[in-house]
């Protein structure tokens, strides 16, 4: 498991990460959040975070929380994409791929019906 810190790829506790990720995340409401361990039907990563906002605003809010959060943990993002008026910003940490929704959004894609064979290690609604 990789994970990039101050521009150094060094070995962490990737779960760990993904775990305050998902505390972040629901610090800042996100709402029916799910961590899933995909590494076993994927090469992508190792976990993916899915949660979703109920508003433009709340959806920034969890962005910023995440990704400041991290950056105070020395965790390096490796790309990001998307603003919260699209109703999907992703952040990616190498191997934690964190995917913030509208229920829109989340609906429409599917995410976890499209990893079903993923393992779910939390659930939070």
């Amino acid at each position: 498991m990789f994970i990039f810190v101050q521009n150094k790829e060094i070995i962490l506790d990737t779960g760990k990460i993904a775990r305050l990720i998902v505390d972040i995340a629901a610090d800042k409401k996100a709402v029916d959040i799910v961590l899933l361990d995909i590494g076993k039907v994927t090469t992508l990563a190792d976990y993916f975070v899915i949660c979703e906002g109920n508003s433009d605003r709340q959806i920034k809010s969890i962005d910023e929380g995440i990704r400041k959060g991290l950056k105070e943990k020395d965790v390096k993002m490796l790309y990001h994409e998307g603003i919260a008026k699209s109703g999907w910003v992703l952040i990616d940490y190498g191997d934690i791929i964190v995917h913030i929704f509208s229920p829109e959004k989340r609906e429409y894609y599917q995410l976890e019906a499209l990893w079903r064979d993923a393992t779910t290690l939390l659930k939070m609604l």
